[in-house]
């Protein structure tokens, strides 16, 4: 992102007035083409002469490399196009060290970002490779960097201390150090994670296996029938503020048990997806398995953005972790 207009990125590292140098640590694995060939656009830019002193690269980016990173800049600068940033724990470690973060909302930023605390990039969505997009994200990634970072960084009191930077590095050690460490990561992963796994594990070994018997039965069932699976006639009435679907749902040799039916619909903004369960109603005259399903969801947006939907179903399997079956009525 920093790349995308280099006469302009030159122009910040050079200010007469506010000067910038930029440091950037990398590697790109032997079969990553892209990365190497990002890393050969940074060389052939350092090697310019108004580049000289203002950008400098350092090879083989490791932990002793980051360690040493984290302790010396002032603003940590992550730019990955959403959704690949994993976690984002190199940004998490120059929090300790008093610098500021300046990054995608992805990974851990998208949860620890708040204005006093650091700088933030895009709108928390996924834009894919929309070269319009990245064209955009670029342009405010270097507005921040004229308007906002380098002019708080230099404006400074009669002590030479920049007041308005030294106030957001404190805020950001004080809320932010506490939420994201090595302590929270090692709690939340035991109580959401391994103990719940630990839990389901005895549970399926009790008695000789029995539950554990049961559920790979049930996938096994699954695996035999789902695509004897398929949606009939979909209808849909305007009830005052709710629509109400009546779907039919064949599901051949599938035990009506071992499956449930819901209608789920996008996510919009910060609001969750809908997914609204379905009542198994009556069954349907004919040779399968057949049922009417039912249910009621609100009519506050159009009755398109609705699609009824068949997942598998046990009260004690993790869906889709267990089984990823989906069918979508079309």
């Amino acid at each position: 992102m920093l790349l995308a207009d280099p006469a302009r990125l030159l122009r910040i590292l050079n200010s007469a007035e506010h000067p910038v140098q930029l440091m950037i640590a990398g590697k790109a694995h032997p079969e990553d083409r892209f990365g190497q060939a990002m890393i050969k656009d940074w060389i052939q830019l350092i090697q310019r002469p108004e580049a000289q002193g203002r950008v400098v690269f350092i090879p083989d980016y490791d932990l002793l490399v980051a360690e040493h990173l984290v302790q010396g800049v002032d603003l940590w600068i992550n730019t990955p196009r959403r959704p690949w940033e994993a976690s984002g724990t190199s940004g998490m470690k120059v929090l300790v060290n008093g610098g500021l973060n300046l990054s995608e909302l992805d990974g851990w930023w998208a949860e620890a970002y708040a204005p006093d605390v650091g700088w933030a990039l895009g709108d928390g969505h996924e834009h894919g490779d929309d070269a319009a997009w990245d064209a955009a994200e670029a342009d405010a990634l270097y507005a921040l960097l004229e308007r906002e970072v380098v002019p708080m960084f230099y404006t400074r009191d009669a002590r030479g201390v920049p007041v308005g930077w030294v106030a957001k590095m404190r805020e950001s050690m004080v809320r932010l150090t506490p939420q994201f460490s090595a302590n929270r990561v090692v709690r939340e992963y035991t109580e959401r994670y391994y103990i719940p796994a630990a839990t389901a594990f005895r549970q399926r070994a009790a008695e000789k296996g029995a539950l554990g018997a049961q559920l790979l039965a049930w996938q096994r069932h699954l695996a035999r029938h789902w695509h004897d699976a398929w949606f009939g006639a979909v209808r849909v009435e305007t009830r005052g503020a709710q629509y109400q679907f009546t779907v039919d749902v064949h599901l051949g040799g599938l035990d009506p048990d071992a499956v449930r039916a819901e209608v789920f619909a996008n996510p919009i903004g910060e609001s969750p997806p809908v997914r609204q369960p379905m009542a198994r109603g009556k069954k349907l005259d004919g040779p399968d398995t057949a049922y009417e399903y039912q249910a009621s969801v609100s009519a506050s947006r159009g009755v398109d953005d609705y699609t009824p939907r068949l997942l598998p179903h046990h009260p004690l399997a993790t869906i889709p972790l267990e089984a990823a079956e989906i069918l979508w009525q079309r």
